[in-house]
């Protein structure tokens, strides 16, 4: 049992769960500005990881258990469309949406027929962050 008055609070529905978000791009100065922008669109107490690539997100899934994956389409090793289906396979149903600069619609209709929630275009804003997260984190 979670001991301490935040856990409890949660547990009784008066304070939302804090979750755990995994930010997958391979700069190192991207997965920066997303976490940037989850600060600034009120996300940031909620926990940040981060990936290099597909291959480690993976990884990460399996030791973290994110609640959310944010994740770039275009990354060497494995891609975010790769890393999706890859996790859908093994039945893992967590929240995954894409950052990314490239949004086509043959793009929009395979990653949404292969599981994403969302897309964020780059470069994005926290209002476009909020827009896209909001549906998702409530409750």
């Amino acid at each position: 049992m979670k001991t301490g008055l935040l856990p409890r609070l949660m547990e009784m529905g008066l304070l939302p769960r804090l979750m755990k978000i995994l930010i997958v791009d391979d700069s190192r100065a991207m997965r920066l500005l997303v976490m940037r922008g989850l600060r600034q669109a009120g996300y940031g107490d909620h926990e940040l990881i981060e990936a290099t690539d597909g291959a480690a997100a993976l990884r990460q899934v399996q030791q973290d258990a994110p609640d959310l994956i944010m994740c770039d389409w275009n990354m060497p090793e494995m891609t975010g469309i790769e890393l999706l289906r890859a996790l859908r396979a093994s039945g893992v149903g967590v929240k995954f949406g894409f950052v990314t600069s490239e949004v086509t619609p043959d793009m929009r209709r395979t990653a949404m027929d292969s599981g994403a929630l969302f897309f964020v275009s780059k470069p994005f804003s926290p209002q476009d962050i909020e827009s896209a997260l909001g549906p998702l984190l409530q409750g």
